[in-house]
């Protein structure tokens, strides 16, 4: 299974890690998510899954991933 990881803002506690768990679950191909809520990073795992996707579930739920 592949494993993708994105920085997030706006993470600041066990509800918002729960928010992004939930919302991500949904996706096609997703299998696991798992937030660090002290670095915002979210570990998605899982088979084929579109990053496109996760990163605007993530926009929509008010944490919008980071790029540098």
């Amino acid at each position: 299974m592949a494993q993708s990881q994105l920085r997030v803002k706006n993470v600041k506690c066990g509800g918002c890690a729960t928010n992004i768990r939930d919302g991500l679950a949904s996706l096609p191909g997703v299998v696991n998510v798992e937030v660090a809520v002290a670095s915002g990073e979210v570990t998605i795992t899982g088979e084929g899954v579109d990053l496109t996707q996760v990163s605007a579930k993530l926009a929509a739920l008010g944490y919008p991933v980071v790029t540098n």
